[in-house]
């Protein structure tokens, strides 16, 4: 199998990893996060390089790209652990793209291609505890179209965005509908998130919504799905980004009068930090190949990828801080933010023991070496 990237995809990568390294510096990124966590300005430049508009099909003003382009994308942006929720933005325009009305398409998808719509994803609820099948949130019909009414947590960039895929339970199945941020019966209440994101909690009192689809299941699993290999694939960038700055001080850092990075006890730990790194990167790399399979070999795999990505974070993250000491805890050193960065990654869409339980749930009966 050719696991080489395409030119197109190299010059994709080349042209993201450009606008990291000179327009989304370290010390742009925490003016960001001071001023709240979300700038709709970089925003902005992300749209003009394309990238809003990745899985957007040609006609409605995308790139009509697919997984792998989305899986370059994410990993660039990780190595600048870009706060913006792009990741929202794929995972809503692969949902709108293929489970709404053309009439709804005709509306969204072209403003959200040239980034002029932020619409993001706000399905978690205080009790689901990551069961995309429990919902709170009711639909109810008002004449030609539909009222929400409900509470939804830890939406991305709840108050900043334009809209909302939402959710809800119409006579006991769910069911998506797109809500927009300044309909009557609206709220949000935002508030940053420990690496710094934005993010916030919406509330719905007979909110008019319009319906995406009533298969609302199938949709949202797949709308995860999608962001569950964004994550994956973020997370592998700021791993990237985690061990090259780690190398980097181990070569500076000195004690008895030699880098420390001459210390044989030091240089295994890297070395296990780069074993889980290619792991990670492997996984993240099946999430993206999975990602158009049917949704049952689909769903088992993004619980694959996301259990050992889960792992793989955890581990690189915290081997980073200890071979840092006690700079790589403050606030003013770059590696403390990809900690806490890997630390968020590891808890969206599911964090590693929920997806070690659907790994496990998910097993056949001839699971097993000996099978």
């Amino acid at each position: 199998m050719d696991f080489d990237f395409s030119d197109d995809q190299q010059q994709l990568r080349d042209a993201v990893r450009k606008w990291v390294d000179k327009a989304y510096t370290f010390e742009r990124r925490n003016a960001i996060v001071s001023a709240g966590g979300f700038d709709r300005s970089a925003y902005g430049e992300l749209a003009e390089l394309g990238l809003s508009g990745l899985y957007v099909g040609e006609d409605d003003g995308g790139l009509g790209m697919g997984p792998i382009e989305g899986m370059v994308v994410m990993e660039e942006l990780g190595c600048g652990m870009v706060l913006e929720p792009l990741a929202q933005t794929l995972v809503t325009t692969g949902v709108l793209g293929g489970y709404a009305p053309a009439e709804l398409k005709a509306a969204w998808l072209p403003r959200m291609a040239s980034g002029e719509a932020l619409v993001v994803l706000a399905h978690q609820e205080r009790k689901a505890r990551y069961q995309l099948d429990v919902c709170a949130t009711t639909a109810t019909q008002a004449g030609a179209g539909w009222t929400l009414s409900g509470a939804k947590n830890l939406v991305p960039a709840a108050d900043q965005a334009d809209a909302f895929i939402v959710p809800a339970v119409i006579n006991g199945q769910l069911a998506l509908f797109l809500v927009e941020r300044t309909a009557s019966g609206v709220s949000t209440r935002g508030y940053a998130m420990q690496d710094g994101s934005r993010a916030g909690d919406l509330t719905l009192r007979n909110a008019p919504a319009l319906l995406i689809t009533q298969d609302g299941l199938s949709a949202l699993e797949h709308g995860v799905d999608i962001g569950i290999a964004a994550v994956c694939a973020e997370a592998v960038g700021v791993m990237d980004k985690t061990l090259a700055i780690t190398v980097e001080y181990m070569n500076t850092r000195k004690q008895f009068g030699v880098a420390i990075a001459t210390f044989q006890a030091l240089r295994h730990r890297v070395a296990d930090m780069k074993m889980q790194l290619e792991l990670a990167r492997s996984m993240s790399y099946y999430a993206s190949l999975k990602l158009n399979a049917p949704a049952t070999e689909r769903r088992a795999a993004m619980a694959r990828a996301k259990l050992q990505l889960g792992t793989s974070m955890r581990f690189v993250g915290q081997q980073a801080v200890q071979l840092h000491g006690g700079i790589g805890v403050t606030d003013e050193y770059i590696v403390s933010h990809c900690f806490k960065k890997l630390t968020q990654l590891e808890i969206t869409f599911g964090d590693t023991l929920h997806h070690l339980g659907e790994v496990s749930a998910r097993m056949q009966d001839t699971a097993g070496v000996f099978a």
